[in-house]
């Protein structure tokens, strides 16, 4: 058997036991189901009606997803925080087993959770209006997009919880930069209303461009109101998407198992 699957089969071992985890304690889902459920109906219908009603709707749902999906880093913080609060990583450590696999097993799980996740806010964007007028391929392209996303955030995740002393401080450490991030990108409105270096960030955030990439192949506006976004991310909003969660990627898988070894070796 050679590295590459003995390390493929224990992090599917580890990700299979992660998620038997969240099916003994269903309620670990709530937070990636009933959030992105109440900011659908909240931003749609509370501010909707004020920021372009029925097309804002549809603008709106590319940015939900990709903040619903960035949020669910969450569980990778909190997760490892507590293996390491439990002892489990000094068990993991004690198998004849992948060092590369812990990691990859929970963020395999979590990204299964954020599938779960994409599903449901796809049924609730149905009922609220929005609709996939791109072909089958995009819309396909667009679900992959998202979900590469998810899992290069995912490893950001990995590498906070694994810093982070506690499962309190990962708690506060997994949200606190996600917020400024997820709020200063065109998720919910337009970078362009933005003063000039709130806008460079927004235009060049990895969350607007993936938020403008879903709605490029969907077939849904990338602006309610005025002409679409002249700026280079925002036009080659798919390529950049892909390009930045590889980057994330590839910055962050490395820390996060540099790290883990580290943890491993106290």
């Amino acid at each position: 058997m050679t590295a590459l699957t003995a390390s493929l089969r224990d992090s599917s071992v580890v990700a299979w036991r992660n998620l038997m985890n969240i099916r003994r304690n269903p309620d670990l889902l709530l937070s990636s189901t009933a959030q992105p459920i109440m900011f659908v109906l909240m931003f749609a219908y509370v501010f909707g009606g004020s920021l372009g009603g029925e097309a804002y709707r549809e603008f709106l749902i590319g940015g939900i997803f990709v903040q619903t999906v960035a949020f669910n880093s969450a569980f990778t913080v909190i997760g490892l925080a507590s293996d390491q609060t439990k002892g489990m990583v000094d068990r993991f450590r004690s198998l004849p087993m992948s060092r590369v696999a812990v990691l990859l097993g929970r963020t395999s799980s979590d990204l299964a959770v954020s599938v779960l996740t994409v599903v449901i806010m796809s049924l609730c964007g149905l009922i609220v209006g929005w609709r996939i007028r791109g072909s089958l391929v995009d819309a396909l392209l667009a679900f992959a997009i998202l979900l590469l996303f998810s899992f290069a955030m995912s490893w950001v995740g990995a590498f906070i919880g694994l810093v982070a002393r506690s499962v309190e401080v990962a708690q506060s450490a997994g949200l606190l930069w996600l917020f400024p991030v997820t709020f200063v990108s065109s998720a919910f409105v337009p970078a362009e209303a933005m003063p000039g270096p709130l806008r460079a960030f927004a235009e060049w955030n990895p969350i607007t461009v993936t938020a403008d990439a879903l709605r490029e192949l969907y077939g849904n506006p990338l602006r309610v109101t005025g002409p679409p976004p002249d700026s280079w991310p925002s036009q080659h909003a798919v390529l950049y998407s892909i390009g930045a969660s590889l980057v994330i990627l590839a910055i962050f898988i490395p820390l996060a198992v540099a790290r883990y070894r580290r943890v491993a070796s106290r």
